[in-house]
């Protein structure tokens, strides 16, 4: 009975994160600039995503566009979007598995079988997971590394924002 409560609280878990990560695949807020100018009315915030980039005015005026062209996006971001959409797929590949070989369905009746898809769904949970992760840290050593670059003026650095979160 203990194992049927792990495997559920393991499935759970594994549900919650996939939901995050599509949360997170989903927002525009990968890359964000802080721009003011001379004087705090031309203030902006520019976020950019894997999807669309934003502009927020100072006065709380948004405006998103999405992007026309992949040439219009960095490499790393290109490869987030790629390994986004392919983590989400196989999450839900591993949502179907663990369904199929869960001790509370009746999908397979041998408990080896049941056993050896729980743990194909696992990996797969897994893999899709580091397949979220790979584009979140390149983002994130993308930004620190312009954030430091003394080439780049103060008006375009970027931060890490609530993707990583």
């Amino acid at each position: 009975m203990a194992a049927l409560g792990l495997e559920i609280l393991g499935v759970t878990l594994a549900v919650f994160g996939w939901i995050v990560g599509i949360v997170s695949c989903a927002l525009p807020m990968w890359k964000v600039t802080a721009f003011i100018g001379v004087n705090i009315v031309t203030a902006q915030t520019i976020w950019e995503g894997i999807w669309m980039n934003c502009v927020v005015q100072s006065t709380g005026q948004m405006q998103c566009k999405v992007y026309d062209s992949m040439l219009a996006l960095s490499s790393d971001l290109q490869a987030a979007r790629a390994l986004c959409v392919i983590a989400i797929v196989m999450g839900v590949l591993g949502l179907l598995l663990s369904i199929v070989g869960a001790k509370c369905t009746n999908c397979l009746e041998e408990e080896r079988a049941k056993a050896r898809v729980m743990i194909a769904a696992g990996v797969t949970f897994i893999c899709a997971a580091v397949m979220h992760l790979i584009p979140v840290c390149w983002s994130a050593h993308s930004i620190i590394r312009s954030f430091y670059d003394p080439i780049i003026i103060e008006a375009q650095k970027r931060e890490i924002e609530y993707f990583i979160v």
